[in-house]
């Protein structure tokens, strides 16, 4: 690989986030005693409705009104997201836009596991396992046995129990939901999963349920070791009374399976294909738009394929919010008396006070409704400032990001952003011809001016990257060293308890030493660096064999529009098509930045904007593929497990979920490998993980555009909102309120935005 293709090392990466700490305001509010109706009114408005006079009236323990009224808090919260639902709220077996999952977050919960963000790994979630114990068997199945908590129930107070578990992981594996369309679970790491979707056993061997409160989850051997192994054991409750009434689960001894609940060895089964169309997709009553019995923090009341209505679920085992307050000592005014100081130097240093507010869903700032509905880029700016929008979640686009900014302080907004954990991307369709050679895909990723796409649309607030990866990833972030290297010294307890781990625990300082130097060595530097060059893109399509025009003579690049080549006999045409969100203003650089570009080396692009339902309907293969390329952008999941999205096991049912037909065996090889490494050997993995983004770099089954940093703006009176730290923002909710905001005399002047909350990051030009 010649120099000049390669990226010029980590001076240019160590640059990219300039970190700009703000203060982070709290507010506090007012706890919220029993009184009548008339009573808040005057206790929130300084006024009793039992009396016209003007004048201050005592209220109830003889409390004096306050002068200013608090002012009146939402009734419901109003969030606004770019992408519009698509209504695929119950699992991804559907569907899996960004506005769909954030909308799942909100409605079912109790899943066994929970992503620390503290830790970097998957734990057992300790509200809903309240015991767990690991063993492995001869053949080296991991089986996990977990007792669950009996204080569960459903928005419709149903108790959650283990045979509610069991249900969801056999419906979301079950053939008859990839006989309504569905995409069924990928589940290869539980044990009998194979023999189970192909319909070769009537039972689910990995899954067991020994009585009401204990489940267990066998794990594969042929599967392991997997690096986030607990993360396998993901799993949220669904009802079976609502998504299929008449059935029940059964455990014979061998694993669990779904059988009628009168009779597990009728005839005429009740769980059907039919059934699931019936109650998971009709438009107005199916599950799986209109979940009517939830196990999340929040119910929907209402959806009209745009905007979604929630409110609180009255069952589920919630948290009070507890903000603590550190009251610092008041300090004279005056000069001590040298008697005083005296004294003073006698006494104990005076400690801060620590007052604990508890916000709890009987307090009137509690959000106890949420509205969830489409912004667009071109209105959502005037709705945040009319006070139509009270959060918007996940902006992207630069222009509109920087007018918020500029405005935040006069509109009463606040913002806060966070790294993205994904990328934009321009996907390739396999199955044509054309884009199915790695030289034409190649060629065309010389064609584009990646960097200016980005400064376009993200206006600074995004950088080009050159693999499969975020710029939120931890992975990402270790290899630049923006975040600290997972070594530690020995020090007894700590070292016994994770001395299995290589790489990362270290007994002498010259081993520490060099366990850094090891990790400093590792870099994203082999990765080619797409830029312009259209006469290295002519050569690769020359070199290809792309040397025809349309009637099949020599291209003549004065005269002829694309290049053309004999593929099994068949002359085909660089005459491409690509699929782009409607809307989207990421066109509006295309023509120069790429498709000019394109046209100069013999390559015709034509841009089909497309409604974003139709688009994930193309991507994901539920609707026959139009075009040659898709031009999209994805959020990880927490684990990103390539492994299966560009699968070349064809005997592994996995092009169910290769959404590309992307066919390198090697890039695959390497992704398994990377899944297949022990967990707590985070050195090992990151190697990995380097490979396969050096493999994805050069055959390119995407083009990488961009990675983003994302913006939130909210209203001032939402208080402790913090998507620092979760994942999205229906899970930052649970632990915010409407409150005023506390005033504090400032010590120096504001910064610019003079609203941010945490950390503002921002890329360099």
């Amino acid at each position: 690989m010649n120099n000049n293709e390669v990226n010029t090392g980590k001076s240019r990466i160590k640059r990219i986030l300039a970190c700009i700490l703000c203060v982070a305001v709290l507010c506090s509010v007012i706890p919220a005693p029993a009184f009548a109706a008339n009573e808040w009114d005057w206790l929130f408005n300084g006024k009793n409705n039992d009396t016209e006079s003007e004048e201050p009236v005592p209220g109830p323990f003889g409390i004096v009104p306050r002068e200013d009224p608090v002012p009146e808090f939402p009734e419901e919260l109003i969030v606004g997201h770019t992408t519009e639902t698509k209504g695929d709220f119950f699992t991804e077996m559907f569907g899996n836009n960004t506005a769909d999952i954030d909308v799942r977050a909100l409605l079912h919960g109790y899943n066994l596991v929970d992503w620390d963000q503290n830790q970097g790994t998957y734990v057992i979630n300790p509200d809903v396992v309240t015991g767990i114990q690991v063993s492995e068997d001869a053949d080296g199945n991991h089986s996990y046995f977990m007792e669950l908590s009996d204080d569960l129930y459903y928005s419709d107070g149903t108790q959650i129990t283990a045979w509610d578990y069991a249900f969801s992981m056999l419906l979301m594996m079950a053939p008859e939901i990839e006989q309504i369309g569905g995409k069924i679970y990928r589940a290869e790491h539980i044990l009998g999963y194979d023999r189970y979707i192909r319909g070769q056993a009537r039972n689910l061997e990995g899954v067991e349920v020994p009585d009401d409160f204990t489940l267990v989850i066998t794990l594969d051997a042929d599967f392991l070791p997997y690096f986030f192994e607990v993360g396998l054991l993901l799993c949220v409750p669904y009802p079976i009374s609502v998504i299929a009434p008449g059935c029940r689960v059964y455990d014979n001894g061998t694993g669990c399976f779904i059988a009628n609940a009168d009779n597990p060895n009728a005839g005429q089964p009740i769980f059907t294909a039919e059934l699931l169309r019936r109650t998971i997709l009709d438009p107005e009553t199916g599950y799986n738009s209109h979940p009517s019995v939830v196990s999340g923090p929040y119910m929907m009341t209402s959806y009209d394929g745009v905007t979604a209505h929630f409110e609180l679920n009255p069952y589920y085992k919630r948290k009070p919010i507890v903000i603590t307050k550190v009251i610092e000592p008041e300090e004279d005014e005056e000069e001590p008396s040298e008697e005083k100081k005296r004294e003073e130097e006698k006494e104990e240093e005076k400690e801060p006070e620590t007052v604990e507010i508890i916000i709890d869903e009987n307090n009137p700032g509690y959000i106890k409704k949420i509205q969830f509905t489409l912004a667009d880029n071109d209105t959502l700016v005037q709705k945040l400032k009319d006070g139509e929008l009270h959060l918007v979640d996940k902006l992207t686009y630069g222009p509109v990001i920087q007018e918020l900014m500029r405005t935040a302080g006069e509109n009463d907004l606040r913002f806060q952003n966070e790294p993205r954990i994904g990328l934009s991307f321009l996907t390739f369709t396999y199955d044509r011809p054309a884009v199915h050679e790695k030289a034409v895909r190649q060629a065309i990723a010389w064609c584009m001016d990646r960097d200016r796409l980005t400064q376009d649309y993200c206006a600074g607030f995004g950088l080009r990257v050159d693999g499969y990866y975020g710029v939120g990833q931890w992975e990402y972030m270790t290899v630049n060293g923006q975040i600290d290297y997972p070594v530690v010294m020995a020090d007894g307890t700590l070292y016994n308890n994770i001395a299995g781990f290589p790489n990362r625990v270290a007994r002498t300082d010259a081993e520490y030493e060099q366990m850094i130097e090891a990790w400093e060595d590792l870099s994203l530097d082999e990765l080619t660096e797409y830029k312009v060059d259209t006469l290295r893109a002519e050569q690769i399509l020359i070199s290809a064999g792309w040397v025809l025009n349309r009637q099949g003579n020599w291209f003549n690049p004065a005269v002829d529009d694309v290049r053309c080549k004999y593929i099994d006999n068949q002359l085909v045409a660089l005459d491409l098509t690509m699929m782009y969100p409607e809307g989207n203003h990421i066109v509006d650089t295309l023509q120069e930045n790429f498709i000019e570009n394109l046209k100069k080396v013999g390559i015709k692009l034509t841009p089909v904007p497309t409604p974003m339902e139709d688009l994930l309907l193309s991507y994901y293969r539920e609707a026959p593929r139009t075009t040659d390329m898709i031009y999209l952008a994805t959020n990880f999941h927490v684990v990103v497990d390539p492994s299966i999205t560009y699968s070349a096991d064809d005997e592994a049912l996995h092009l169910l979920w290769n959404n590309t037909y992307s066919d390198d065996r090697k890039l695959y090889d390497l992704a398994v490998d990377m899944r297949k490494t022990e967990p707590g050997d985070i050195f090992t993995y990151v190697q990995k993980w380097i490979r396969f983004q050096e493999r994805y770099n050069e055959v390119l089954p995407a083009i990488p555009i961009y990675s983003n940093i994302y913006f939130d703006f909210f209203t001032n009176q939402l208080q402790n909102y913090s998507i620092p730290g979760h994942v999205t923002w229906s899970q930052a909710i649970l632990e915010s309120y409407f409150g005023l905001e506390e005033e504090e005399p400032a010590e120096e002047e504001p910064a610019a935005s003079g609203q941010a909350e945490g950390d503002l990051i921002e890329f360099e030009d």
